[in-house]
């Protein structure tokens, strides 16, 4: 799709990678609505940006604040063409610890918002594309999810992450064989270590550590390159059903 004056939604989008998203889609001339559990962010990043961008605060797992979210932006922009999917949550804690066997709550909790929460924008975001004209090629629409390489290499502590991530994984190709008939696409981009606000409270020669790690380029990456990529899935009509590492070539250590 042409993103200049496609109207566009990123959830998630008030920081980290859907904030780089937001501006990345701001910058081809798409109308960009931004939804977020944090308001103010959301409100401060809309203005920085301008050109008519939106913003809506909604928690991921509550229907009906997504539902509004899709319906809100659908109706500023008169459709809705690409959702971009960023929202998130981690937890590290061992299976079983010095204190016993994992709180099933944190995995609960870690499951709704990563693995639930990206359905439901999923789906509400697609029955709003599913309305829209076809263009061309028949496409009405496109949808980028946010999994991890923790998905497929999980580290010790990480099995509440991985769980929800692999589970995005598994969406991907059956959401996208689902929604081939109403022509909407659907793909997943599956980051390494990127410098998010999730990393950005370790110390400098951690932060450096971690990028060491990434075999080309060695440094962690750049939310802004995770945007591009989520900008070209939305111009290119033939991806669809793919997981798409975004990660330097990194595997990741079991610690």
């Amino acid at each position: 799709m042409d993103l200049d004056g496609t109207g566009t939604l990123v959830v998630g989008g008030a920081s980290g990678l859907g904030a780089a998203t937001a501006r990345a889609l701001a910058e081809r001339g798409a109308k960009v609505a931004i939804a977020d559990i944090d308001a103010e962010r959301a409100a401060a990043l809309v203005e920085e940006l301008g050109g008519g961008a939106v913003a809506f605060r909604a928690d991921v797992t509550d229907e009906a604040e997504v539902e509004a979210a899709v319906a809100g932006a659908a109706e500023r922009f008169g459709e809705l063409r690409l959702a971009v999917s960023c929202a998130g949550v981690g937890w590290a804690e061992r299976v079983v610890g010095k204190d016993g066997p994992a709180r099933l709550e944190p995995f609960e909790t870690v499951v709704r918002v990563n693995l639930v929460g990206t359905f439901n924008v999923l789906r509400l975001a697609a029955a709003a594309m599913a309305r829209n004209e076809p263009g061309a090629d028949g496409e009405r629409g496109a949808i980028v999810m946010t999994a991890s390489i923790a998905a497929f290499e999980g580290q010790i502590g990480q099995t509440a992450y991985s769980a929800s991530k692999g589970g995005v994984v598994g969406l991907t190709l059956p959401a996208a064989r689902d929604l081939a008939r109403a022509g909407v696409r659907v793909c997943t981009i599956a980051p390494g270590t990127f410098d998010t606000p999730l990393l950005a409270g370790l110390p400098e020669p951690a932060r450096r550590a971690l990028g060491e790690q990434v075999p080309f380029p060695r440094r962690l990456g750049d939310p802004a390159e995770f945007a591009a990529l989520a900008c070209h899935i939305a111009e290119n009509r033939m991806l669809n059903g793919e997981v798409i590492r975004l990660d330097g070539a990194l595997r990741m250590p079991p610690r």
